[in-house]
């Protein structure tokens, strides 16, 4: 199976290429390129028609075309895997390098935490509200106090997570009755995940009981997780991967496998069966203005991809 998203970034609309050497930028100062996964895209079709055009026999393949990777893996996530045939080898087209053999991968999960106050007159009677800015300003404290905010290290085991999203308040003069926030828990291990995400819990549960007006009253904490992928990783020695490095040995470049911090469409094809290699095809400085794609890096990633589909 050949695979790569279709979607692109919303910066990348009304984006126009131009060439430039051994380069395509954007024409405009104004827009990413796209080539995060146009090239992608363009990597599996072109492999397919050289495949036919040289007439080079091939095993059955298995095409596909994922959408909705740049909002949460949602086109991997939620395909009809049973369309997908048996594929017995997957490769994915999505990075910069077509050396690179990117075979594992961190999982994630969302957070979305919201916490009532009591609203009341911050001037006149602020001792009856319950300030949740204040509330939620406590959590994080300690979760950055405690090290399981950021870049976070128990023992061998590592994870990250950050607060990303706050939104609140809409005078000054009312003690602030509402806060909602969003963040997210990562980590190559899915029990250190879980465990992230119950510090968190457990640190706003512990601050929405520590606040409380004169009569005594706290407000109310609401908080839930959503995983949004999980890790994966394949074996080097698995014929997948060792496919995928001989193609890359084939034409002259050294690959390396590697483990990416981010997520991609190939953790759910593990969650799915099939679990899938993911190759460079020349992107750089992606989801940004100065968005480029190297032009030789790309036609060795079709490369790499031609002999990948011809078995």
């Amino acid at each position: 199976m050949l695979m790569a998203h279709m979607d692109t970034v919303p910066l990348a609309v009304g984006a126009k290429p131009v060439r430039e050497g051994d380069w395509i930028r954007p024409a405009s100062a104004t827009t990413a390129l796209g080539g995060d996964n146009r090239a992608g895209c363009a990597v599996v079709l072109t492999a397919l028609l050289e495949v036919l055009s040289q007439g080079l026999d091939y095993p059955p393949l298995t095409l596909l075309f994922t959408v909705q990777e740049e909002t949460g893996l949602r086109g991997a996530r939620w395909l009809t895997a049973s369309k997908l045939g048996r594929p017995a080898l997957c490769f994915n087209w999505d990075g910069r390098d077509p050396a690179a053999l990117i075979i594992g991968a961190v999982g994630a999960s969302n957070l979305t935490i919201e916490i009532d106050g009591i609203a009341s007159h911050a001037g006149a009677h602020p001792e009856d509200g319950v300030n949740a800015a204040v509330v939620s300003s406590l959590a994080i404290a300690q979760l950055q106090k405690s090290g399981w905010h950021g870049q976070i290290r128990r023992g061998r085991q590592r994870g990250t997570s950050n607060l990303g999203v706050v939104r609140g308040g809409a005078a000054t003069n009312v003690v602030m009755p509402l806060v909602q926030l969003e963040a997210e828990a990562r980590s190559h291990d899915s029990e250190f995940r879980t465990q992230i995400v119950a510090a968190w819990r457990a640190a706003f549960e512990a601050a929405s009981s520590a606040v409380s007006n004169a009569a005594g009253v706290t407000g109310v904490l609401r908080f839930s997780e959503e995983v949004r992928y999980e890790p994966f990783r394949m074996p080097a020695d698995s014929a997948c991967v060792e496919s995928a490095a001989a193609a890359v040995r084939t034409v002259g470049l050294k690959p390396a496998t590697q483990i990416c911090d981010g997520g991609l469409d190939a953790n759910w094809m593990a969650e799915h069966g099939f679990p899938a290699v993911t190759l460079g095809c020349g992107q750089h400085d992606i989801h940004t203005v100065r968005e480029r794609l190297c032009i030789s890096e790309y036609l060795q990633g079709c490369r790499v991809a031609t002999l990948l589909a011809s078995g």
